[in-house]
């Protein structure tokens, strides 16, 4: 019995068996037609393979399966000559038998992919949002502190909600304005917020952000 070694080397660079994911009769097959050591030089894969079902010895017979894929690497002829055609649609059925569950693991796992995709695109995305106490100053104890809190008021943008105010003393009869407001972190800046509010110069002299917390 000859063993086509190229073909087996050529086999197992991709394979630790001839046949499945454990050592089988398949194996024992080969394995015992094979005469010597492989050359690991010339025959890497080979020589790794035999040494290793070696190992399994004297337990070669108790190895489950049976030996019909290992037919596809041994025949009677010297293996310089054409394998039989029956032995080549067995290669042909074994490799295509691998191909398969390749596609299919493949399948599965754009399915899986896809799925998880689908589920984080439709999942309702968190809005960030801020609560702000800012404080409102005016030019002196004279300002119209009403019509400052009114103009302040005015502005409407969206992402913006205004909330409860206080008039806090500030010290020789003045009072600041202290307004509390809900930003959606996104949308509203409010570096721009505070420019807009100073662009009533009537009525204010300076903002400052004294809190700020996220929800």
């Amino acid at each position: 019995m000859a063993v086509d070694l190229e073909k087996l080397n050529q086999h197992l660079s991709t394979r630790s068996y001839v046949e499945g994911y454990i050592p089988s009769q398949a194996d024992v097959h080969v394995y015992n037609s094979i005469t010597s050591q492989p050359d690991p030089s010339s025959l890497p894969h080979v020589a790794r393979w035999y040494t290793h079902i070696k190992s399994y010895a004297p337990e070669l017979a108790d190895l489950p399966g049976s030996s019909a894929a290992g037919h596809a690497f041994v025949s009677a002829a010297p293996a310089a000559e054409p394998a039989p055609a029956a032995d080549d649609e067995d290669e042909i059925d074994l490799f295509g038998e691998d191909d398969e569950e390749d596609a299919e693991a493949e399948r599965i796992k754009a399915e899986r992919v896809a799925a998880y995709n689908e589920k984080k695109a439709n999942k309702p995305k968190t809005i960030a949002k801020s609560v702000v106490t800012l404080e409102v100053k005016p030019w002196d104890d004279e300002t119209d502190l009403k019509a400052m809190e009114a103009a302040v008021r005015s502005i409407e943008l969206d992402g913006l909600v205004w909330g409860a105010s206080k008039l806090v003393p500030i010290g020789y009869g003045i009072h600041k304005l202290q307004i509390t407001l809900v930003v959606e972190d996104e949308k509203i800046s409010l570096d721009e917020l505070q420019e807009k509010i100073a662009e009533f110069e009537d009525y204010v002299q300076s903002t400052d952000v004294a809190a700020m917390q996220k929800l």
